[in-house]
């Protein structure tokens, strides 16, 4: 391909550990039924609180991937 056009997605991961594992948990996800993922750009954090503390990360992702031709 080449000059490729790509395809742009919006998800949103959630974890209770951090950031990174939010993100990683959508793009497995994603990989599952997507081919030709290529990169993503955060776009939101947000969380929820629990008896004062950090409960859940919301990381809210754009998602580009190459179209077949």
């Amino acid at each position: 391909m080449k000059d490729p056009v790509y395809k742009l997605i919006e998800l949103t991961g959630t974890s209770t550990n951090s950031i990174e594992e939010a993100v990683g948990s959508a793009l497995k996800r994603a990989r599952k039924t997507i081919k030709n993922l290529s990169w993503f750009e955060v776009t939101e954090t947000r969380g929820s609180i629990e008896d004062g503390k950090v409960h859940r990360w919301q990381v809210t992702i754009k998602v580009g991937f190459a179209v077949e031709e």
